[in-house]
């Protein structure tokens, strides 16, 4: 896992936890990244000093984690995070994942070169938009801030 500091362009300081730097970008690019403070996706990583284990003590320090922003949710908040978990579950259970041929696989669908099932997959703002332009029904599976990390 990788710990970065990430800045918004309101400049918001925030950090955040991926897998990889990879992870990291394809996030971003995806729109997944997002400031706490005003909720902004143009999010981009800052200079910071690397973490590393020194084998000269035998344990470090327990350190207490840098404050972060959160938040109470009410009993409603919490049906509705559980009613978008379980809906992301059920297409990702029920639906063929074709990852990143799913604008090509979305497209033969629609004009009947390929048969209609659900899918689902990866696509960016512009392809989103571009096939809902052409009228084809498409939408963001739901990612609750709390499993993006």
């Amino acid at each position: 896992m990788i710990k970065y500091a990430l800045a918004c362009e309101q400049a918001h300081e925030f950090e955040s936890w991926f897998p990889s730097s990879d992870a990291f970008e394809t996030q971003r690019k995806r729109g997944f990244v997002t400031c706490p403070y005003c909720n902004s996706a143009k999010v981009e990583k800052q200079i910071m000093a690397p973490s590393i284990a020194r084998k000269d003590k035998d344990s470090a320090p327990a350190r207490l984690p840098e404050s972060q922003p959160v938040v109470v949710l009410s009993d409603r908040e919490r049906e509705i995070r559980a009613a978008l978990r379980a809906l992301r579950e059920h297409v990702m259970k029920n639906s063929e994942n074709v990852g990143k041929g799913f604008v090509e696989e979305a497209r033969k669908m629609h004009y009947g070169e390929a048969e209609e099932r659900s899918i689902y997959g990866e696509a960016d703002l512009a392809e989103a938009r571009a096939l809902l332009e052409e009228g084809i029904d498409v939408l963001p599976l739901p990612v609750i801030p709390d499993d993006r990390n």
